[in-house]
């Protein structure tokens, strides 16, 4: 990585950082956060899944279980979020109406981080294998640094207390997928391409940060409402994470 991209990297990473933090810290946007990353998290599932049965129809086998048990991980982070949503008497918001009304608002992060991809080059069945391993090892690697800082934002107080214990959970898995896919990555490629095509993608973070900030400042600070009051009846009866 260049001087110039570690220094907007920190900046950008920096600033992003504040944001999470504060609104995982004020109880008001707090589950909107917590909403946020239920649908992240639960939203990469079918995608991970149809990779690893690409990987076996390829008979890449390692690659394949490498991803299903990926794939496993996010249904449970997702798991996790709604369970400490649950803790907070929340729910997300319903997905249909929450569809309707960004139907062509897709998120400015991502937007600008597949800047000249276009939704059919990033299919599980069309993406390259060298992008989507470093595209998001980049995504994962930064996560696990994220959501413990979103850990430590959390208040302390019991429920605060068993929210965070979840989070970290989900930072360390985090940290595995990173290093999968950067092994991955190795096996692929020479050692110099892997540090070429990573610091692109490193690049490539920096500017879907900034068009993220970008995005908040316009709306004057404010996040879009993702949690609403309830508990979903396939929770009611389950037990709070431990």
């Amino acid at each position: 990585m260049n001087f110039i991209t570690n220094i907007l990297h920190i900046l950008t990473s920096g600033a992003a950082a504040y944001v999470t933090s504060r609104n995982m810290r004020d109880s008001l946007t707090r589950p909107s956060m917590l909403a946020s990353l239920q649908l992240s998290e639960s939203g990469a599932v079918p995608f991970l899944e149809k990779l690893s049965q690409r990987a076996t129809a390829e008979g890449d086998t390692w690659l394949a279980e490498k991803l299903a048990r990926h794939a496993a991980d996010e249904r449970r982070h997702g798991q996790i979020f709604a369970q400490a949503l649950k803790q907070l008497n929340k729910q997300i918001i319903d997905f249909k109406s929450l569809s309707k009304s960004n139907n062509n608002n897709r998120s400015p992060f991502f937007a600008a981080y597949f800047q000249g991809y276009s939704s059919e080059n990033l299919k599980p069945e069309n993406i390259k294998w060298d992008v989507f391993m470093a595209s998001t090892y980049i995504l994962e690697l930064d996560a696990s640094k994220d959501f413990v800082r979103m850990a430590n934002a959390l208040p302390e107080d019991p429920i605060s207390n068993n929210i965070k214990k979840g989070i970290l959970s989900v930072a360390k898995d985090e940290t595995g997928h990173a290093a999968y896919l950067y092994e991955a990555l190795e096996s692929r490629l020479p050692a110099a391409e892997v540090v070429q095509l990573t610091d692109e993608w490193r690049s490539r973070k920096v500017n879907a940060l900034f068009a993220m900030i970008n995005d908040f400042l316009q709306k004057g600070g404010k996040m879009t409402n993702l949690a609403r009051d309830g508990v979903p009846s396939e929770l009611e009866n389950e037990l709070v994470i431990n």
